[in-house]
Protein backbone atom coordinates (compact mmCIF):
# COMPACT_ATOMS: atom_id res chain seq x y z
CA UNK A 1 0.00 0.00 0.00
CA UNK A 2 0.98 3.66 -0.32
CA UNK A 3 1.69 5.50 2.91
CA UNK A 4 3.51 8.52 4.30
CA UNK A 5 6.20 7.55 6.78
CA UNK A 6 8.48 9.57 9.07
CA UNK A 7 11.84 7.90 9.66
CA UNK A 8 13.33 10.63 11.83
CA UNK A 9 11.89 13.87 13.28
CA UNK A 10 12.22 17.12 11.37
CA UNK A 11 10.61 19.56 8.97
CA UNK A 12 7.85 18.62 6.48
CA UNK A 13 10.65 17.28 4.27
CA UNK A 14 10.82 14.13 6.46
CA UNK A 15 7.32 13.10 5.35
CA UNK A 16 8.13 10.35 2.85
CA UNK A 17 5.47 9.11 0.42
CA UNK A 18 6.37 5.49 -0.24
CA UNK A 19 5.17 1.90 -0.48
CA UNK A 20 4.99 -0.30 2.61
CA UNK A 21 3.45 -3.71 3.36
CA UNK A 22 -0.30 -3.64 3.95
CA UNK A 23 -0.95 -4.56 7.61
CA UNK A 24 -2.37 -8.00 8.29
CA UNK A 25 -5.29 -8.53 10.64
CA UNK A 26 -4.39 -10.01 14.05
CA UNK A 27 -6.54 -10.93 17.05
CA UNK A 28 -8.21 -7.87 18.58
CA UNK A 29 -7.55 -5.66 15.53
CA UNK A 30 -9.43 -4.50 12.43
CA UNK A 31 -8.10 -3.36 9.05
CA UNK A 32 -9.72 -0.19 7.72
CA UNK A 33 -9.51 1.03 4.13
CA UNK A 34 -8.86 4.74 4.55
CA UNK A 35 -10.98 7.16 2.51
CA UNK A 36 -9.69 10.32 4.17
CA UNK A 37 -8.22 11.95 7.24
CA UNK A 38 -7.61 15.37 8.74
CA UNK A 39 -4.22 16.97 9.30
CA UNK A 40 -3.75 18.12 12.90
CA UNK A 41 -1.30 20.34 14.76
CA UNK A 42 -0.51 17.49 17.15
CA UNK A 43 0.85 15.54 14.17
CA UNK A 44 3.15 18.44 13.39
CA UNK A 45 4.47 18.28 16.96
CA UNK A 46 5.01 14.53 16.61
CA UNK A 47 6.76 14.99 13.25
CA UNK A 48 9.07 17.51 14.91
CA UNK A 49 9.99 15.00 17.63
CA UNK A 50 8.04 16.73 20.41
CA UNK A 51 6.04 13.64 21.40
CA UNK A 52 8.58 11.88 23.64
CA UNK A 53 6.90 8.46 23.61
CA UNK A 54 6.81 8.19 19.80
CA UNK A 55 9.44 5.94 18.23
CA UNK A 56 10.43 6.31 14.59
CA UNK A 57 9.93 5.15 11.91
CA UNK A 58 6.22 5.84 12.23
CA UNK A 59 3.19 6.44 10.01
CA UNK A 60 1.50 9.47 11.59
CA UNK A 61 -2.21 10.24 11.76
CA UNK A 62 -4.46 10.44 14.82
CA UNK A 63 -7.69 9.98 12.84
CA UNK A 64 -9.19 8.36 9.76
CA UNK A 65 -12.53 7.68 8.10
CA UNK A 66 -13.12 4.69 5.87
CA UNK A 67 -14.63 1.24 5.53
CA UNK A 68 -13.93 -2.14 7.12
CA UNK A 69 -11.57 -4.17 4.92
CA UNK A 70 -11.02 -7.15 7.23
CA UNK A 71 -11.59 -7.83 10.92
CA UNK A 72 -10.90 -10.22 13.76
CA UNK A 73 -14.41 -9.47 15.10
CA UNK A 74 -16.95 -10.40 12.39
CA UNK A 75 -19.68 -10.42 15.02
CA UNK A 76 -18.94 -6.74 15.68
CA UNK A 77 -18.05 -5.34 12.24
CA UNK A 78 -19.07 -6.01 8.64
CA UNK A 79 -16.77 -5.69 5.64
CA UNK A 80 -17.64 -2.46 3.84
CA UNK A 81 -19.14 -0.85 6.94
CA UNK A 82 -18.50 2.91 7.27
CA UNK A 83 -16.36 3.74 10.31
CA UNK A 84 -14.47 6.54 12.05
CA UNK A 85 -11.40 6.31 14.27
CA UNK A 86 -9.56 8.93 16.27
CA UNK A 87 -7.07 9.40 19.06
CA UNK A 88 -6.00 6.59 21.37
CA UNK A 89 -2.41 5.73 20.49
CA UNK A 90 -3.09 5.95 16.76
CA UNK A 91 -0.11 7.41 14.93
CA UNK A 92 1.94 7.31 18.12
CA UNK A 93 2.29 3.85 19.67
CA UNK A 94 1.21 2.22 16.40
CA UNK A 95 0.92 3.38 12.79
CA UNK A 96 -1.85 5.83 12.00
CA UNK A 97 -4.04 7.12 9.22
CA UNK A 98 -1.51 8.54 6.71
CA UNK A 99 -1.93 5.45 4.53
CA UNK A 100 -4.30 3.58 2.22
CA UNK A 101 -5.02 1.10 5.04
CA UNK A 102 -4.70 1.33 8.81
CA UNK A 103 -4.75 -1.48 11.37
CA UNK A 104 -6.66 -0.45 14.50
CA UNK A 105 -7.62 -1.97 17.86
CA UNK A 106 -11.23 -3.13 17.68
CA UNK A 107 -12.24 -0.86 20.56
CA UNK A 108 -11.00 2.16 18.61
CA UNK A 109 -13.16 1.55 15.54
CA UNK A 110 -16.52 3.37 15.62
CA UNK A 111 -19.22 2.44 13.08
CA UNK A 112 -21.26 5.47 11.99
CA UNK A 113 -24.49 6.14 10.17
CA UNK A 114 -24.25 9.28 8.08
CA UNK A 115 -25.18 10.93 4.80
CA UNK A 116 -22.04 13.10 4.81
CA UNK A 117 -19.75 12.65 1.80
CA UNK A 118 -16.20 11.43 2.38
CA UNK A 119 -14.61 14.88 2.22
CA UNK A 120 -16.97 16.30 4.83
CA UNK A 121 -16.77 13.20 7.03
CA UNK A 122 -12.95 13.35 6.92
CA UNK A 123 -13.11 16.89 8.33
CA UNK A 124 -15.15 15.81 11.35
CA UNK A 125 -13.39 13.32 13.67
CA UNK A 126 -10.78 15.01 15.87
CA UNK A 127 -11.53 18.65 15.05
CA UNK A 128 -15.31 18.61 15.45
CA UNK A 129 -15.24 16.08 18.28
CA UNK A 130 -13.01 18.48 20.19
CA UNK A 131 -15.06 21.55 19.23
CA UNK A 132 -18.31 19.81 20.18
CA UNK A 133 -16.91 18.80 23.57
CA UNK A 134 -15.73 22.36 24.23
CA UNK A 135 -19.05 23.93 23.24
CA UNK A 136 -21.04 21.52 25.41
CA UNK A 137 -18.78 22.18 28.43
CA UNK A 138 -19.32 25.95 28.20
CA UNK A 139 -23.07 25.67 28.94
CA UNK A 140 -23.80 28.46 26.46
CA UNK A 141 -26.85 30.58 27.20
CA UNK A 142 -28.80 33.11 25.16
CA UNK A 143 -26.96 36.40 24.65
CA UNK A 144 -23.59 35.13 25.94
CA UNK A 145 -20.62 37.11 24.64
CA UNK A 146 -18.18 34.42 23.48
CA UNK A 147 -14.50 34.77 22.60
CA UNK A 148 -12.62 32.24 20.47
CA UNK A 149 -8.86 32.71 20.72
CA UNK A 150 -7.13 31.44 17.54
CA UNK A 151 -10.42 31.61 15.66
CA UNK A 152 -8.89 30.73 12.27
CA UNK A 153 -7.70 27.33 13.49
CA UNK A 154 -9.62 24.21 12.54
CA UNK A 155 -11.10 23.79 16.02
CA UNK A 156 -11.80 27.53 16.28
CA UNK A 157 -13.84 27.61 13.08
CA UNK A 158 -15.56 24.33 13.95
CA UNK A 159 -16.61 25.70 17.34
CA UNK A 160 -17.93 28.89 15.75
CA UNK A 161 -20.08 26.88 13.33
CA UNK A 162 -21.50 24.72 16.12
CA UNK A 163 -22.30 27.78 18.24
CA UNK A 164 -24.01 29.56 15.35
CA UNK A 165 -26.02 26.40 14.60
CA UNK A 166 -27.46 26.51 18.13
CA UNK A 167 -29.06 29.90 17.24
CA UNK A 168 -28.89 31.38 20.73
CA UNK A 169 -28.22 34.95 19.59
CA UNK A 170 -24.71 35.07 20.96
CA UNK A 171 -22.14 37.72 20.20
CA UNK A 172 -19.19 35.84 18.72
CA UNK A 173 -15.72 37.41 18.90
CA UNK A 174 -12.61 35.86 17.36
CA UNK A 175 -8.89 36.57 17.40
CA UNK A 176 -6.41 36.31 14.54
CA UNK A 177 -2.79 37.34 14.14
CA UNK A 178 -3.39 38.52 10.57
CA UNK A 179 -5.47 41.58 9.65
CA UNK A 180 -5.92 39.99 6.21
CA UNK A 181 -8.15 37.32 7.76
CA UNK A 182 -10.60 39.76 9.36
CA UNK A 183 -13.02 40.02 6.38
CA UNK A 184 -13.09 36.25 6.01
CA UNK A 185 -13.92 35.68 9.69
CA UNK A 186 -16.63 38.32 9.46
CA UNK A 187 -18.08 36.55 6.43
CA UNK A 188 -18.14 33.33 8.47
CA UNK A 189 -20.36 34.87 11.12
CA UNK A 190 -18.05 36.51 13.65
CA UNK A 191 -19.58 39.71 15.04
CA UNK A 192 -16.19 41.15 15.96
CA UNK A 193 -12.60 40.21 15.10
CA UNK A 194 -9.62 41.21 17.23
CA UNK A 195 -6.20 41.35 15.55
CA UNK A 196 -3.62 40.05 18.02
CA UNK A 197 -0.03 39.94 16.72
CA UNK A 198 0.82 38.97 20.29
CA UNK A 199 -1.53 36.04 20.96
CA UNK A 200 -1.10 36.29 24.73
CA UNK A 201 -2.56 39.78 25.20
CA UNK A 202 -5.77 41.09 23.69
CA UNK A 203 -5.98 44.66 22.35
CA UNK A 204 -7.04 47.42 24.73
CA UNK A 205 -10.80 47.86 24.86
CA UNK A 206 -11.56 44.22 24.02
CA UNK A 207 -13.94 44.01 26.94
CA UNK A 208 -14.96 40.96 28.94
CA UNK A 209 -16.72 37.75 28.02
CA UNK A 210 -19.16 35.21 29.39
CA UNK A 211 -17.42 32.29 27.71
CA UNK A 212 -13.91 31.89 26.27
CA UNK A 213 -12.59 29.12 24.03
CA UNK A 214 -8.83 29.39 24.55
CA UNK A 215 -6.98 27.40 21.90
CA UNK A 216 -3.66 29.14 22.60
CA UNK A 217 -3.13 27.07 25.73
CA UNK A 218 -0.73 27.55 28.61
CA UNK A 219 0.61 30.91 27.45
CA UNK A 220 -2.80 32.60 27.48
CA UNK A 221 -4.73 30.90 30.30
CA UNK A 222 -4.05 33.56 32.92
CA UNK A 223 -5.03 36.36 30.54
CA UNK A 224 -8.24 34.56 29.54
CA UNK A 225 -9.30 34.11 33.15
CA UNK A 226 -8.90 37.82 33.81
CA UNK A 227 -11.27 38.60 30.94
CA UNK A 228 -14.23 36.58 32.21
CA UNK A 229 -17.43 38.11 33.51
CA UNK A 230 -18.77 36.91 36.83
CA UNK A 231 -19.63 33.19 36.63
CA UNK A 232 -17.98 33.02 33.20
CA UNK A 233 -16.26 29.89 31.91
CA UNK A 234 -12.96 29.57 30.04
CA UNK A 235 -12.11 26.33 28.26
CA UNK A 236 -8.40 25.88 27.64
CA UNK A 237 -8.23 23.17 25.00
CA UNK A 238 -5.24 23.41 22.70
CA UNK A 239 -1.58 24.28 22.61
CA UNK A 240 -1.27 26.54 19.58
CA UNK A 241 0.97 28.81 21.65
CA UNK A 242 3.46 25.95 21.86
CA UNK A 243 3.19 25.57 25.64
CA UNK A 244 1.27 22.69 27.20
CA UNK A 245 1.52 23.58 30.89
CA UNK A 246 1.62 26.66 33.17
CA UNK A 247 4.60 27.24 35.44
CA UNK A 248 3.75 27.90 39.09
CA UNK A 249 0.00 28.00 38.48
CA UNK A 250 -1.85 28.72 41.72
CA UNK A 251 -5.57 27.95 41.32
CA UNK A 252 -6.55 30.13 44.30
CA UNK A 253 -4.69 33.20 43.08
CA UNK A 254 -4.81 32.68 39.30
CA UNK A 255 -8.51 31.84 38.97
CA UNK A 256 -10.52 34.93 39.95
CA UNK A 257 -13.44 34.43 42.32
CA UNK A 258 -16.65 33.23 40.67
CA UNK A 259 -14.93 32.33 37.40
CA UNK A 260 -14.39 28.83 36.06
CA UNK A 261 -11.62 27.06 34.16
CA UNK A 262 -12.24 23.83 32.27
CA UNK A 263 -10.85 21.85 29.36
CA UNK A 264 -11.76 19.02 27.04
CA UNK A 265 -9.73 15.94 26.15
CA UNK A 266 -10.54 14.36 22.80
CA UNK A 267 -8.68 11.30 24.07
CA UNK A 268 -11.88 10.19 25.78
CA UNK A 269 -13.89 8.82 22.85
CA UNK A 270 -17.01 6.67 22.66
CA UNK A 271 -18.90 5.46 19.63
CA UNK A 272 -22.10 6.95 21.04
CA UNK A 273 -20.48 10.40 21.33
CA UNK A 274 -19.14 10.21 17.77
CA UNK A 275 -22.60 9.38 16.43
CA UNK A 276 -24.17 12.12 18.57
CA UNK A 277 -21.79 14.63 16.99
CA UNK A 278 -22.61 13.48 13.47
CA UNK A 279 -26.34 13.58 14.24
CA UNK A 280 -25.95 17.18 15.50
CA UNK A 281 -24.09 18.20 12.32
CA UNK A 282 -26.78 16.68 10.10
CA UNK A 283 -29.73 17.95 12.16
CA UNK A 284 -28.52 21.56 12.19
CA UNK A 285 -26.96 21.37 8.71
CA UNK A 286 -23.55 22.50 9.96
CA UNK A 287 -21.23 23.21 7.03
CA UNK A 288 -18.20 21.01 7.76
CA UNK A 289 -16.67 21.26 4.28
CA UNK A 290 -12.87 21.35 4.63
CA UNK A 291 -10.97 24.48 3.67
CA UNK A 292 -8.23 22.65 1.80
CA UNK A 293 -8.02 19.14 0.30
CA UNK A 294 -4.82 17.28 -0.61
CA UNK A 295 -4.12 13.75 -1.81
CA UNK A 296 -1.88 11.23 -0.06
CA UNK A 297 1.12 12.00 -2.26
CA UNK A 298 1.02 15.62 -1.07
CA UNK A 299 0.84 15.26 2.71
CA UNK A 300 4.10 17.21 2.90
CA UNK A 301 2.42 20.18 1.22
CA UNK A 302 -0.55 19.79 3.58
CA UNK A 303 1.79 20.14 6.57
CA UNK A 304 3.48 23.15 4.99
CA UNK A 305 0.11 24.81 4.42
CA UNK A 306 -1.12 24.16 7.97
CA UNK A 307 2.09 25.64 9.39
CA UNK A 308 1.94 28.73 7.16
CA UNK A 309 0.57 32.12 8.17
CA UNK A 310 -2.16 31.94 5.52
CA UNK A 311 -3.70 28.63 6.66
CA UNK A 312 -7.36 28.68 7.62
CA UNK A 313 -9.76 26.07 8.91
CA UNK A 314 -9.65 22.31 8.43
CA UNK A 315 -7.14 20.62 6.13
CA UNK A 316 -7.85 17.07 4.98
CA UNK A 317 -6.32 14.38 2.80
CA UNK A 318 -8.70 12.44 0.58
CA UNK A 319 -7.70 9.02 -0.72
Amino acid sequence: MKAVIVRQPGSPAVLEYTEVPTPQVKPGWTLVKVHGFGINHSEIFTREGKSPAVKFPRILGIEAVGTIAATSAPEQFQVGQKVVSLMGEMGRAFDGGYAEYVLLPNQQVYPVTTTLNWDDLAAVPETYYTAYGIVRSLQIKNDDRILIRAATSGVGLAASKLIKAMNRHNQLVGTTRSAKKVPLLESLGFDQVLVTPDPINLPAGSGTFDKIIDLIGGLAIRDSLLRLNEFGISSSTGELGGQWTIDQFDPIMDIPNDRYLTGFSSGEVTGAAVQQLIDFIEKYQVNVTPTKIFDLAHVREAHEYLESSHSLGKVIVRI
